[in-house]
């Protein structure tokens, strides 16, 4: 298996991806689950960038061939990894068959493969982990308390339960779930960091 550099890339076609000998790629949806997987990681003492390991976000599951390609036994064949929501298991799941990694049937066969899935998906993991109390701690200590009340007031989120509310309100916002994985990562005590994240940092 080879090392190979990954470049930078333009950001209006895709993700931008940091310069690095890499020697392992962990895919990942989007940004904010790549600020959770470096802010485990740097809490664990780990230098992800100086292992040659690579947190790429892929701008949704339906590009997961399109980097399996570029990244598995039929491009730069490096090391592979990779985190994904339940709802885009199934996506992972195909994409990772057609690059021609085996058959995936079963999620311990994803796992085999270093690729974990967070139920419903890695914001919720995190909230369910810390519990609604904490998280909306967080929220007031960083200024969004009165945004996170006004939501709540929504007719449609009224009266639902308080971890729902939280998972909306860090979905809503442009980048607030970006912004707000690595904070709620920070806050985790060892033994609360989710499975799906804390698997994938042993796996990589």
């Amino acid at each position: 298996m080879a090392t190979v550099k990954i470049r930078n890339v333009n950001a209006a076609s895709q993700p931008a991806v940091p310069r690095a000998e890499a020697q392992a790629v962990v895919l990942v949806e989007g940004l904010s689950d790549r600020n959770a997987v470096e802010a485990l990681a740097e809490r664990r003492g780990r230098d992800l960038a100086g292992e040659g390991v690579v947190v790429v976000p892929i701008g949704g599951a339906q590009a997961i061939g399109r980097y399996l390609s570029r990244y598995g036994p039929g491009g730069l064949d490096v090391r592979l990894a990779g985190l994904c929501d339940a709802g885009e298991e199934r996506e992972f799941r195909r994409g990772l068959e057609r690059a021609g990694l085996g058959s995936v049937a079963s999620r311990d066969e994803l796992e085999a493969l270093g690729f974990y899935v967070c139920d419903a998906d890695l914001e919720d993991e995190l909230i369910r982990a810390l519990g609604a109390d904490a998280v909306e701690r967080i929220v007031e200590a960083n200024g969004d308390l009165r945004a996170l009340r006004t939501l709540e007031k929504q007719p449609e989120w009224r009266g639902r339960p308080a971890i729902e509310q939280l998972r909306r309100f860090m979905g809503s916002g442009g980048s607030r779930k970006i912004r707000y994985a690595r904070l709620l990562v920070e806050a985790l005590d060892p033994e609360q960091v989710p499975r799906p994240l804390a698997r994938l940092l042993d796996y990589i």
